[in-house]
């Protein structure tokens, strides 16, 4: 398959805006099932590469959860050139989510608000599509509990254990602001229970992280960072959306409710990266999430104290084409630092 369509479906990209948000991205999985967005077919270069819970990574750069949230176009997606791939969020029981229109582009500044409320077709059609699909990197799977009828402390070791055979790892997602009451797990006391029943049940399973919410006071977060190490936890995903709005954002749409992603989100994301990193101390291993949109973007989370990061509204707007070009400027980036590897970039603002 030909190096260049996924160029060529980037430029295509425009047009799906012509859609609504969610009717578009419909539209793109369907083209990435027919294989219509191409292979990136050249190799990573060796100073891309990480190690990071066990696990190698040919590149840092992952695609964020909700994007295939039913784990049906790994392959396609693993052949854009991502060193690795997060499905889901996927609860026990499949779920609409929450009324249309619920997902909005705020195109001026290249964000998203989302309020899907994990819409997904449920943890049995989930398994059954990871155990199948091949992606040749590793993939995580994010987990979530159901709006109506949810036992945390039941749900999420249920899940774990249906997963544990065949994800590469595992986020516990209690930090999404679209499903009421989730972002309250966050706290001390619920998260330990939550990490304390996932060890009970599934001693034996795959690593094991937690996604933070950016909105967090930063008091608070020190407790929680304990409280994963504690819990057996092997890392952090720093950040989810964000339900603040910050004060430049232009789009008409700024005021809708929902999580903000994108661009406005960097500056918060890895502010509460970098705190965490400091708190964690190498114990945990970082994911930074949150408003990359370049390479320099990429470098400055490694510097913070990310392992890895992850990428979602830049892709939304991009394209495959996004990859390679994050790839590029992360190692025109490296070299203009004078950074040999990006495991020596990993918290390097820690070490100088």
């Amino acid at each position: 398959m030909s190096i260049f369509l996924p160029w060529l479906a980037s430029a295509a990209t425009p047009l799906l805006r012509g859609f609504d948000p969610e009717t578009a991205h419909g539209l793109a999985l369907r083209a990435l099932g027919l294989g219509l967005a191409g292979t990136v077919a050249r190799a990573d270069d060796p100073r891309l590469a990480v190690q990071a819970m066990g696990l190698n990574f040919a590149n840092p750069i992952g695609l964020a959860a909700g994007f295939d949230k039913n784990a049906v176009v790994l392959a396609p997606l693993a052949r854009l050139g991502f060193g690795f791939l997060e499905a889901g969020t996927v609860t026990p029981r499949a779920q609409a989510g929450n009324p249309r229109p619920r997902m909005f582009r705020l195109i001026e500044d290249r964000a998203v608000i989302n309020r899907l409320g994990f819409n997904n077709a449920g943890l049995e059609a989930f398994v059954a599509n990871l155990a199948i699909m091949r992606a040749g990197v590793p993939v995580g799977a994010n987990i979530g509990i159901n709006k109506e009828g949810a036992v945390p402390e039941r749900d999420y070791p249920a899940l774990v254990a249906a997963l544990a055979p065949h994800a590469g790892y595992i986020v516990v997602n209690v930090s999404s602001p679209n499903t009421p009451g989730l972002r309250d797990l966050q706290g001390e006391t619920a998260l330990s229970g939550i990490l304390a029943a996932i060890a009970r049940a599934v001693p034996k399973r795959p690593p094991l992280l937690v996604k933070l919410a950016p909105d967090l006071a930063p008091e608070g977060l020190a407790a929680i960072v304990e409280a994963c190490v504690d819990g057996g936890a092997d890392g952090l995903l720093v950040s989810n959306t964000t339900i603040s709005r910050p004060a430049e954002l232009r789009s008409r749409h700024a005021a809708q409710a929902g999580g903000l992603s994108g661009a406005p989100l960097m500056a918060l994301s890895t502010a509460m990266l970098r705190r965490t990193a400091a708190l964690a101390r190498g114990r945990l291993t970082l994911i930074g999430v949150g408003g990359i949109g370049s390479g320099r973007d990429v470098l400055a989370k490694l510097r913070a104290g990310a392992s890895l990061v992850q990428v979602y509204s830049a892709f939304a707007y991009a394209g495959p084409a996004l990859i390679p070009r994050l790839k590029n400027e992360l190692l025109a980036a490296m070299d203009e630092a004078d950074i040999q590897s990006v495991a020596d970039a990993i918290g390097l603002e820690h070490r100088e």
